[in-house]
């Protein structure tokens, strides 16, 4: 029997695919339009009866989103890497990952959305020999409209595939020791380095419409649970912690408090020194480095701030590649 263990192992090939939102291929209007077209299209992000919603998304508003999107891609686009900065973070976890577990585990990535595909990199792996797939979506909190979204697509690839591969999920980290410690870490460390002292630590997560969460996703309060274990761990700041809600989309009711509204009331508190933390975000992407880092430091400024800043998100820094070691093991 050891022996029959023993040669079934010799023929197992293991993988970690960390998976991501996605990016477009370029920020022109073209590859924007493309990128917007496939994420808006997804049910599990708009869930509008298909065919109205494809009327109202290729007549109104990707016509009119996609030239809007582009110029602020234009903006963030690491243009002397020729890619988006959530690609070339989402390639650097991959690269440090791999660099940091069994010589005898591939470590890959894919987007839900763009390329390279979900699709293709199970193929790719495959065809190297991969018989297991340990899929890794880099969404510490969980939702329907991210992570169940990935699984989705994962499955219907496997639909359409005679010889599938065993498939491992992650599941959520939202209140794992060690994500919770790098948050930590990176707050500590970004402060010093700052040139004024934060009134205020704004916790900004990316926002989803409130009916999702009333119908039974769990996102809100993986959401405050983090926000929790985080404030607990900063409690000897001596910092005020709140929590908001960013990137809301279209007429219905999203998750509150709204951050724009956080960042237009603050100044009147007399919280005028503001430093904002992501911690839903594992890379950082449009999100952090336009909305808030641009848009919303107007929002802040005007109201009556006087100093933002908003921290880096976990990328590829040592505590968080620890983390994704443990969790890809």
């Amino acid at each position: 029997m050891k022996t029959v263990t023993s040669q079934y192992r010799e023929y197992d090939k293991y993988a970690v695919l960390l998976v991501n939102l996605g990016t477009p291929d370029s920020y022109t209007v073209k590859d924007v339009k493309q990128y917007l077209k496939q994420f808006l299209s997804d049910r599990r992000v708009i869930e509008l009866t298909p065919l109205i919603w494809q009327l109202i998304l290729r007549l109104l508003v990707l016509p009119f989103r996609s030239p809007k999107t582009a110029k602020l891609y234009q903006k963030v686009w690491l243009k002397e890497k020729n890619l988006s900065p959530l690609m070339y973070y989402t390639q650097m976890q991959t690269k440090r990952l791999a660099q940091a577990i069994d010589n005898d585990v591939i470590v890959d990535f894919a987007m839900r959305y763009g390329e390279p595909s979900i699709e293709a990199k199970i193929h790719s792996l495959q065809a190297q020999g991969v018989t297991t797939i340990k899929v890794f979506p880099l969404y510490p909190q969980y939702s329907a409209t991210t992570t169940a979204s990935v699984y989705d697509e994962v499955f219907r690839v496997l639909k359409k595939m005679r010889n599938q591969p065993n498939i491992i999920g992650v599941k959520p980290y939202y209140a794992h020791p060690q994500y919770i410690e790098a948050l930590k870490k990176s707050v500590l460390t970004y402060i010093p380095k700052l040139n004024f002292a934060p009134d205020i630590i704004l916790f900004s997560f990316h926002g989803i419409p409130k009916q999702c969460v009333d119908k039974g996703d769990p996102y809100y309060w993986q959401c405050q649970e983090t926000y929790r274990l985080v404030k607990n761990a900063l409690s000897n700041l001596n910092i005020e912690l709140r929590m908001s809600f960013q990137s809301r989309f279209g007429p219905k009711k999203w998750l509150s408090p709204y951050t724009t509204d956080v960042l237009k009331i603050l100044p009147t508190e007399n919280k005028n020194k503001i430093l904002l933390v992501t911690p839903g975000f594992a890379a950082d992407c449009l999100e952090t480095l336009e909305e808030l880092n641009e848009t919303e430091r107007k929002t802040f400024l005007q109201a009556g701030g006087t100093h933002y800043a908003v921290m880096p998100c976990l990328n590829d820094s040592d505590e968080h590649m620890e983390l994704l070691k443990t969790l890809a093991k």
